[in-house]
């Protein structure tokens, strides 16, 4: 009886073992190809993308100053053709006057 135990635990242990190692292999290659991805990958440094380039406070501004103005030409202007063509030339220049008031490159 005591020979069938230890031969049974051996057996378990062996494949224990076995599976111990094999979990280390899926680990290492886990690793290695994690390893790979990241050299991969580019890393972002700083600030990203254009909305990221004005803090909170700029942004705001931007839109209540396009807003401030977008409602002045709404009731300034009385031909809804002509206010119509206003805004929309506002909204293709802002960019350009927001680029020229905020940066700060110079």
């Amino acid at each position: 009886m005591s020979k069938e135990r230890a031969q049974r635990r051996a057996a378990r242990e062996a494949e224990a073992a076995r599976r111990r190692v094999a979990r280390e292999r899926a680990l290492a290659r886990r690793a290695r190809r994690r390893a790979l991805i990241r050299k991969m990958v580019p890393t972002r440094r700083g600030r990203t993308g254009r909305l990221r380039r004005y803090s909170r406070r700029e942004r705001a501004t931007i839109v209540a100053l396009t807003l401030a103005v977008v409602a002045l030409i709404w009731v300034l202007v009385p031909d809804l053709g002509l206010r119509i063509v206003l805004v929309v030339l506002l909204l293709l220049v802002l960019p350009v006057i927001v680029v020229i008031a905020l940066d700060r490159r110079s």
